[in-house]
């Protein structure tokens, strides 16, 4: 299963939360590789002392915010009537890969997901 990491992930890796990492592992050991927003990773680099966070990062593959989708989350923006770009950044991402999105925001999240012709999987912590 492809999954795309939400700021909650990495924050919770970076105070060396052991559930996390032991997930992270598994799915490394699984041979899948995360995917990280680049946006999620900007809201969550605040030092370059964030050592747990940076090791975390190197098992996952950071994905730009690349111009051709910024019209996209515009407008699942405002099908939900909602105005976190991050956040629908993170639902677009999973929806283009078929990923699940692992996250401490469930129900934001969901209600972009709702949004989307094909609705993606959500998932807690």
């Amino acid at each position: 299963m492809n999954v795309v990491y939400d700021a909650g992930v990495f924050v919770g890796a970076d105070r060396n939360d052991r559930d996390i990492w032991a997930d992270h592992k598994v799915r490394l050991d699984a041979g899948l590789i995360p995917l990280a927003p680049a946006p999620v990773v900007a809201q969550v680099s605040r030092s370059n002392r964030q050592v747990s966070f940076r090791r975390f990062l190197r098992g996952c593959d950071v994905v730009p915010f690349a111009p051709d989708e910024a019209h996209d989350v515009g407008l699942l923006l405002k099908k939900a009537r909602t105005s976190d770009v991050v956040d629908a950044h993170v639902v677009a991402i999973a929806s283009k890969t078929r990923s699940t999105v692992i996250t401490g925001d469930v129900s934001d999240l969901e209600h972009l997901s709702k949004k989307l012709s094909t609705p993606v999987s959500v998932r807690s912590l």
